[in-house]
């Protein structure tokens, strides 16, 4: 299989960094996992030399860019409304003058948009299920327009928060309540049943892929962060196909506005092996459970290297 080749480190001396805000936390629903990450990447920054600081929260890091405390940011703030993957906390960053790992302003709003990301995507013919927004006067109509099965979900949320996979017109009313307990607009759109993939991010590179297998029906919350029995084969795929969905997935995350590093969701329909483009994320989850780190192994690259090379993105290279 064709591994992707990284180039040699630019940064060698963790003093170029500076100090260095790990920024986690938050209000958002994704707090715990952020948490969660964010420890995990301050131990390998850490380990590493670099002189990293737990800062929890954007109010938080508005007094510490206030205050001139550090020369950058390692975003790992998860989610919206208060998390850090919706473009706001980037503009502030931005306002300061401070680089920042990730996606930029544009690229994080539209990414944490599920529908304003299909959009992009249907505009340049890229492979995504059809959708509709939904509303609780509107699903039982929008469901009959696509046909069941179909999956509802808050277009604004991560880690499979709100998301109900609905198979009859009697489970579509709960489906819209669930969403509905979520901030922003209602996403309905149609179930493509088959294996569910991941294509990690890195720099200007698509990591190998991983199909995920989880032993209950779906790949929920628990199934991401808390079960120990979901496998994930690494890659997710052969020949062809592996190279064709890694060639699908930077396309998407590039054709979004992303940049950096980040993650995209990908499901293969199991009748026609087509591949259907689901949702970025700009900033993936660096838990023990987390995909990124998986397929960055699977390329040769550790944890702490992985942390590492996202972190040096933001130095200019004539400094390196």
């Amino acid at each position: 299989m064709n591994t992707p080749v990284f180039p040699p480190l630019r940064v060698t001396d963790p003093a170029l960094f500076g100090r260095v805000a790990v920024l986690l936390g938050g209000t958002s629903s994704e707090r715990e996992v952020s948490l969660d990450s964010g420890r995990n990447v301050i131990e390998a920054l850490r380990a590493r030399g670099v002189n990293a600081i737990a800062v929890d929260g954007i109010p938080a890091l508005t007094l510490a860019l206030v205050e001139k405390r550090f020369d950058r940011v390692f975003n790992i703030l998860h989610g919206h409304n208060g998390g850090g993957e919706d473009g706001i906390v980037q503009g502030l960053m931005e306002a300061f003058g401070v680089p920042y790992t990730g996606s930029d302003v544009l690229g994080s709003a539209l990414g944490m948009d599920k529908i304003r990301t299909k959009q992009v995507w249907l505009s340049l013919g890229l492979p995504t299920p059809q959708y509709r927004k939904v509303t609780a006067e509107t699903v039982h109509a929008h469901a009959a327009e696509l046909g069941l099965p179909v999956v509802v979900k808050p277009a604004n949320e991560g880690s499979s928060v709100g998301i109900s996979r609905v198979t009859d017109d009697a489970g579509l009313d709960d489906a819209v309540a669930l969403a509905a307990r979520y901030d922003g607009q209602l996403l309905m759109e149609q179930m493509v049943v088959g294996d569910e993939l991941t294509v990690g991010i890195l720099g200007d590179q698509a990591l190998p892929s991983i199909r995920i297998v989880p032993k209950g029906q779906w790949y929920d919350y628990n199934a991401k962060y808390l079960a120990d029995d979901t496998q994930y084969l690494c890659p997710g795929l052969d020949g062809d196909d592996e190279l064709e969905i890694r060639r699908i997935a930077l396309e998407a995350f590039r054709a979004a506005g992303c940049r950096g590093w980040g993650r995209v969701d990908v499901m293969r329909d199991r009748a026609t092996g087509r591949f259907y483009l689901l949702e970025v994320n700009t900033a993936p989850g660096m838990t023990s459970h987390s995909l990124v780190p998986k397929a960055a192994g699977q390329a040769g690259i550790g944890f702490e290297e992985l942390v590492w090379r996202v972190l040096e993105q933001t130095v200019e290279t004539r400094h390196a």
